[in-house]
């Protein structure tokens, strides 16, 4: 590129820019620098090219717009050397990287959510690596629906007349909307408007599904008689959803579910219960989450929950519910949007194996047994760590503890804790025993590190 045809700034109007511009190493000079020269020995041709191109162009484009400081020695290939280096690394490295989780929560939203039991990962291997009847009946030799890997078992565990299953609870939430209240009312009290994540919202939602929100009641407070007053000929449900993420205690009042089914059912709409969570079965450690079977006995239509939080399975939304319900969701044109894929239904079908001996799923599923964890075995796994390393609750003078966070989180694996007073945290809730070494050694790298 010529300096009277580079643009505005530092090459158009400054002589040291445009100077820098025909000083700038050219691709094939770069290429011939022996650390370069070496990564083509190890990595595709073009991929290396590629790299050496993007730095160069990154460089000229910074020049021209007068935000590099025009310095010859740093445009020589000796110094593009490095930059190629770490774009060749950060090309051929698989971006997704394995971190150890001492933040104390166990479905965590950012690192992956529920952690797979032993059979759900080779499920995932064998519906990956092989072909399989996904789609097939073998039987008959004729195309048959992928649901039917998991349907039965649901309906076994839940007494659900009919299920389906969809890529996550917020699609299940929206395909159920869709498919039965479309140009209609769905009624919602105010306090059950929550944001399930990333800005996603249930009014967000609904509006998305083509149904019309009619809010409800107070925050903290709703009635039948809020119910019964908003009702229109234009209502289609009235969807209920459970707060997972938060609570709202003391003065507060919201309809029994057994009241809205009668109420709505009464007047031929219907009621959509999403769970968030949800419990698939019955355990002490989940007593105090919604359960399916329930909602379910009581009358509700459709029931929505997650696969990969509580059940701690693959990222996958539940649909239980009545048999005409549920074929209005697999018969409406989103559906095919929404369906689950294949790895995650292979994991989904080995994880509800599990669950078909419940008490055998808290040993055997991690979400579980770290949730059923004794007070006992943390304080132990604590202590391993406090005597492999450092300590626990981390306060150093150098570095800062913001610093200490960032070089354990750049670390491998990345390790994340959480900073509270002045203190960088380490909970060994969701720490596997078998991390603890590794954890301890992370800690004394990041501190020892200048």
């Amino acid at each position: 590129m010529s300096p009277e045809h580079a643009g505005p700034g530092a090459a158009g109007g400054d002589p040291a820019g445009a100077a820098a511009l025909r000083g700038l190493a050219a691709v094939d000079q770069v290429l011939r620098e022996p650390a370069v020269a070496a990564l083509l020995e190890r990595y595709p041709r073009d991929v290396v090219v590629r790299a050496v191109r993007t730095v160069i162009d990154r460089l000229r484009r910074e020049i021209i717009e007068g935000g590099r400081e025009a310095d010859a020695a740093g445009l020589t290939p000796a110094h593009l050397a490095p930059w190629v280096e770490q774009l060749v690394e950060a090309a051929v490295t698989p971006s997704l990287r394995r971190v150890i989780n001492a933040t104390g929560v166990v479905a965590h939203t950012n690192l992956g959510r529920s952690v797979l039991p032993a059979e759900a990962l080779a499920a995932v291997a064998t519906a990956g690596g092989f072909y399989t009847d996904l789609e097939i009946d073998l039987g008959g030799g004729e195309r048959a629906s992928r649901q039917r890997h998991v349907r039965d078992a649901l309906c076994a565990l839940t007494g659900a007349a009919d299920a389906l299953v969809v890529n996550n609870n917020a699609a299940a939430v929206l395909l159920a909307l869709a498919a039965t209240c479309r140009d209609g009312e769905v009624i919602v009290s105010r306090g059950e408007l929550v944001e399930i994540g990333d800005g996603c919202r249930i009014p967000d939602i609904l509006a998305e599904s083509g149904a019309r929100l009619v809010e409800v009641g107070t925050t903290n407070r709703t009635y039948l008689g809020d119910v019964e007053r908003a009702w229109s000929e234009r209502t289609r449900g009235v969807l209920r959803v459970h707060t997972s993420n938060y609570r709202i205690v003391g003065f507060t009042t919201q309809p029994a579910i057994d009241e809205l089914v009668s109420f709505a059912h009464a007047r031929g709409a219907l009621v959509i219960d999403d769970l968030g969570s949800g419990a698939l079965a019955d355990l002490p450690l989940l007593a105090e989450e919604p359960a399916a079977r329930e909602s379910l006995r009581r009358g509700v239509d459709l029931v929505t929950f997650s696969g990969d939080k509580l059940l701690g399975g693959p990222q996958a939304g539940i649909v239980l519910g009545t048999a005409t319900a549920v074929e209005r969701l697999r018969t409406h044109p989103l559906a095919r949007a929404v369906r689950i894929d294949k790895l995650n239904l292979a994991a989904l079908d080995a994880l509800l194996r599990l669950y078909l001996d419940p008490e055998g799923a808290v040993g055997r599923v991690p979400t579980l047994a770290l949730l059923a964890q004794t007070r006992e075995a943390l304080v132990a796994r604590a202590e391993r760590l406090r005597t492999a390393s450092v300590a626990l609750a981390l306060a150093p003078a150098q570095p800062a503890v913001g610093e200490l966070a960032a070089r354990l989180r750049r670390g491998r694996p990345g390790v994340l804790g959480y900073v509270h007073d002045g203190r960088l945290l380490l909970d060994v809730l969701a720490v596997r025993d078998d991390e603890v070494d590794e954890l301890a050694a992370a800690v004394d790298a990041a501190l020892a590190a200048g």
